[in-house]
C-alpha cells in the first residue's frame, strides 16, 4: 500500500490521471495532499455534512450529501437504502468509474470518521475504485490553514447506474451462518459498555454481544487525543491484534453500522487484510430478528428491566 500511495502521489505529481497509472487511491488524504488533486478534473469531493454546515464553508467545488441520505430509516440506520435511492443519490452527485471520490465530514471526533467510513463502504460497493477519506475531515482542512468556499456547487448528473456489490457486506443470515459454524471472525467495534451489555443501542431489542466476538474499540484507530486515523503501519499492528484462522472472514458490526464501518476501514483499506466485511444492519438489526437471536453478555431479567425503567425515566422527566 505505502508503494502504490507513493506511485499514485508521484503520477499527481507530473499531473497525469489515476486512469494513466491504473492504480487505487490512497484511503486516506491530507489536506495537502487533497489540495492540488482538486485541479483535477476527476477529483468529486463529497461534504457529507448537513447542508447549514456545508453552507457555512466548504472545500471549494465539493458537493453536499449530508450522511442520512446513506442510512436507513430510524427503526434500522444501518440498514442499506434501497438500490434505486442509491443509484438517484450517485447519479445525482456526477459520479462515474473513473470518478476519485474523496469523502469528507467534519472531523470533529473520532465518532464523526465513522460516517466517512461508511459513505466510503457503501461507494467501494457501488463500485467505484478512486476513493478516499481527508483524515481528519473539515477539522484538519481549515486547522492546515486551507480555503473554504461559500459558493453554491452544481454539478452535472451522471447516468452511470451501478449495482451493489456484496463482496463487502455481510447480512444477518451470513452472520447466522458464521455462528452455525464457527468459520469467521466476528469483531464488536463498540466500546466497554456495549460489549459487556451494559447499555444498548435506543432501537436495539437486547443488550449483549454475538456469540464469540472479539472486541476492537473503533477508538483505537486514531492518534491519541486527535481525529486523526492512524497510518498504515500502525493500523497493522491495531489488525495483529485479532485472532483469525487463514482463509476466514472477518465480520465487523457495532450497534448500526457505523463505528464498525471504522474498524472496516482500518482492516480492510489500512491494514489490507483480506474477505473484510461489514455487517451494516449490526446489533439493531440481529435483535429485532423474529427469532431469539443469540447472544453472549446478555445481563440478567432483573438488570434489563432496572436498565429499560432507567431509560424510560429519562426520556419523559429529564
Amino acid at each position: 500500500m505505502k508503494n502504490a500511495s507513493l506511485t499514485y502521489a508521484l503520477a499527481m505529481g507530473l499531473g497525469l490521471s489515476t486512469s494513466t497509472w491504473a492504480l487505487a487511491a490512497p484511503p486516506l488524504l491530507t489536506p495537502e495532499q487533497l489540495q492540488p488533486l482538486l485541479q483535477q478534473a476527476d477529483t468529486r469531493v463529497i461534504d457529507i455534512r448537513d447542508p447549514k454546515a456545508f453552507e457555512a464553508g466548504h472545500i471549494a467545488q465539493a458537493v453536499n450529501a449530508p450522511y442520512g441520505k446513506w442510512r436507513g430509516p430510524a427503526s434500522n440506520p444501518g440498514e442499506l437504502p434501497d438500490q434505486a435511492r442509491l443509484v438517484a443519490l450517485v447519479q445525482s452527485l456526477g459520479l462515474t468509474p473513473a470518478t476519485h471520490a474523496v469523502v469528507v465530514s467534519s472531523g470533529a471526533d473520532a465518532t464523526d470518521f465513522g460516517a466517512m467510513a461508511r459513505v466510503y463502504w457503501t461507494l467501494k460497493s457501488l463500485g467505484l475504485k478512486e476513493l478516499s477519506i481527508v483524515n481528519g475531515g473539515m477539522k484538519a482542512w481549515e486547522s492546515a490553514g486551507k480555503p473554504v468556499s461559500q459558493a453554491a456547487v452544481k454539478v452535472a448528473h451522471s447516468s452511470y447506474a451501478p449495482t451493489f456489490d456484496a463482496q463487502w457486506l455481510a447480512t444477518r443470515q451470513d452472520v447466522g451462518r458464521h455462528l452455525d459454524l464457527s468459520n469467521a471472525a466476528l469483531v464488536d467495534s463498540r466500546p466497554d459498555a456495549f460489549y459487556q451489555g451494559k447499555v444498548r443501542a435506543p432501537a436495539a431489542k437486547l443488550s449483549g454481544t454475538l456469540p464469540g466476538a472479539q472486541q476492537l474499540d473503533f477508538n483505537q484507530w486514531f492518534v491519541p487525543g486527535t481525529s486523526q486515523f492512524v497510518d498504515a503501519a500502525k493500523a497493522r499492528e491495531i489488525a495483529g491484534k485479532l485472532q483469525r484462522q487463514q482463509g476466514q472472514d472477518t465480520v465487523a458490526f457495532c450497534n448500526t453500522g457505523h463505528w464498525a464501518a471504522t474498524d472496516w476501514f482500518g482492516l480492510s483499506e489500512m491494514a489490507g487484510l483480506p474477505n473484510v466485511k461489514l455487517y451494516a444492519g449490526s446489533m439493531v438489526d440481529w435483535t429485532q430478528s423474529k427469532e431469539a437471536p443469540r447472544m453472549a453478555n446478555q445481563p440478567g431479567r432483573a438488570q434489563s428491566l432496572a436498565y429499560d425503567a432507567q431509560k424510560w425515566w429519562d426520556k419523559n422527566f429529564k
